[in-house]
């Protein structure tokens, strides 16, 4: 079952990509208390991803803050290491990495990619959130192979 606006964010441990490496995090700690603009994409360094949907959320993230949002997090199912390394690479410290390397908050989300077709292995859907205090405000699942809804752009017209 897919997860929908109104429900708890299931708690599954996931790593933030940090200074001196992953940190492993609960979520249900993480998210505890905040306001966060959340958005998961396919994969770290891949076309899409990589060109416009980190940049979008790098570009618009005082925008994002100045309505609310406290902090800005981009999840995908790799590991915290590949995470950290691309936010060095294309992101800004305006943008947490947490990596979802076995695909367990996508799976507990209802939100995984099956993408073995083309070499890709198991990921997540392209999707974003806001999450208020755990709870999912706003939800936004792309369609296959689109990008619209997910963008920061469009998450700034929700808010």
């Amino acid at each position: 079952m897919t997860i929908a606006v109104g429900d708890k964010l299931p708690d599954v441990k996931v790593s933030k990509a940090g200074e001196s490496g992953p940190e492993p995090v609960q979520t249900s700690d993480y998210f505890k208390g905040k306001r966060v603009a959340l958005f998961s994409v396919p994969g770290a360094f891949t076309p899409t991803c990589s060109a416009k949907h980190l940049p979008g959320y790098v570009a618009k993230a005082a925008e994002l803050k100045a309505k609310g949002i406290d902090e800005i997090v981009c999840t995908a199912v790799n590991d915290g290491f590949v995470m950290g390394a691309w936010n060095r690479a294309d992101g800004s410290p305006d943008v947490t990495m947490l990596a979802d390397g076995n695909g367990d908050f996508a799976n507990a989300l209802g939100l995984p990619l099956d993408l073995t077709g083309g070499g890709l292995g198991k990921r997540g859907q392209r999707f974003s959130m806001v999450v208020n205090d755990g709870t999912v405000e706003q939800l936004n699942v792309e369609a296959a192979g689109e990008f619209k809804v997910s963008s920061a752009e469009h998450m700034l017209e929700q808010l």
